[in-house]
């Protein structure tokens, strides 16, 4: 399983637009990412800045997939519209590089 930050940006003045259109999206769409491996999708928003956590069993292939899903082309047309940067699901990206994290276990009592 993979972990994946996205960033995306909304078109200025279409913050209420972008909400609104998340507040459920379409059931073809639902199941075409679960076909396509995703497991969660998560999205923040702070201002115009949208990020994602997309749980995924491969995001290449997951990619490689809805690139050519009729559901996701219609989402993607229409999800576009409201943001700066249209992505075209053509490139290689694998998402925001990670940093750092917490690990989810902290050290043994005891030990620093």
């Amino acid at each position: 399983m993979e972990r994946i930050a996205l960033h995306t940006r909304i078109a200025e003045g279409h913050e209420a637009d972008y909400d609104r259109e998340h507040a459920r999206i379409p059931d073809e769409l639902d199941a075409s990412l679960r076909r396509a491996g995703v497991h969660a999708w998560r999205i923040w928003r702070d201002g115009r800045d949208i990020f994602h956590v997309v749980e995924v069993e491969d995001y290449s292939a997951m990619r490689r997939m809805l690139a050519e899903d009729p559901a996701n082309l219609r989402w993607q047309e229409h999800i576009n519209q409201f943001l700066e940067v249209v992505d075209d699901y053509g490139g290689e990206d694998s998402g925001i590089r990670p940093v750092w994290s917490l690990p989810s276990q902290g050290p043994a009592a005891g030990q620093a």
